[in-house]
């Protein structure tokens, strides 16, 4: 990414939510700030309610021209007309992944902080790959995705990369020349308004 360029924002879902609130929630969100993509990322396993959810979501992102991928439910893209799918496990399905999707879907994948999961993801075929935590977190073994690795992706390999995970706003400052993305969920949900800290932490990107 050209130094003079500015991160998009990948907007994550919250793990859970209401129904009947979030909708209007993300509409405000993606109505105040430009948002590259969405990730519906629940924590639930009931498939029904991830199908209703999916389907509501995909409504408020299509309106605004904004696309929407899932975590891990790859039979629910084509199904619910979702525009792909966001892999936990590295590189280990994206092959397979492309090929039932087909090449138009757009397949990511989460790599940790492993540089060589993250090389092996793309050759495989992952339209980007997201690295993370890029802060100290209770989830996951407590490994952080440092700086130096995305200043080394961003200059040696041509796939777009995301950093996530505990985003703060020096998170924020830091990355912003060597990453493509900023992926921010609980960042901003958290917040009573999450389009004011949303735009608080964009203005630590520029």
């Amino acid at each position: 990414m050209a130094a003079e360029e500015v991160p998009q924002i990948y907007l994550i879902t919250p793990p859970e939510f209401e129904l009947s609130s979030f909708p209007d929630q993300l509409a405000k969100v993606l109505d105040g700030t430009e948002i590259a993509c969405i990730r519906l990322a629940l924590a639930s396993r009931d498939e029904d309610w991830v199908a209703r959810a999916a389907d509501v979501l995909r409504e408020v992102a299509h309106a605004r021209d904004v696309a929407i991928v899932i975590a891990e439910h790859i039979g629910m893209v084509e199904r619910l007309g979702l525009d792909g799918v966001h892999l936990t496990d590295g590189a280990r399905s994206v092959r397979s992944t492309r090929k039932a999707l087909g090449a138009d879907a757009i397949v990511g994948a989460f790599c940790g902080a492993s540089r060589h999961d993250g090389m092996n993801a793309g050759e495989a075929g992952a339209d980007y790959v997201a690295f993370g935590p890029v802060g100290a977190t209770a989830l996951g073994d407590g490994t952080v995705a440092e700086p130096d690795l995305f200043s080394w992706w961003s200059e040696m390999i041509e796939v777009p990369v995301v950093a996530e995970g505990a985003v703060s706003a020096a998170h924020a400052a830091a990355l912003s020349r060597v990453t493509d993305f900023f992926g921010i969920g609980e960042e901003i949900w958290r917040h009573d308004d999450p389009l004011a800290a949303l735009l608080s932490l964009k203005s630590e990107m520029e």
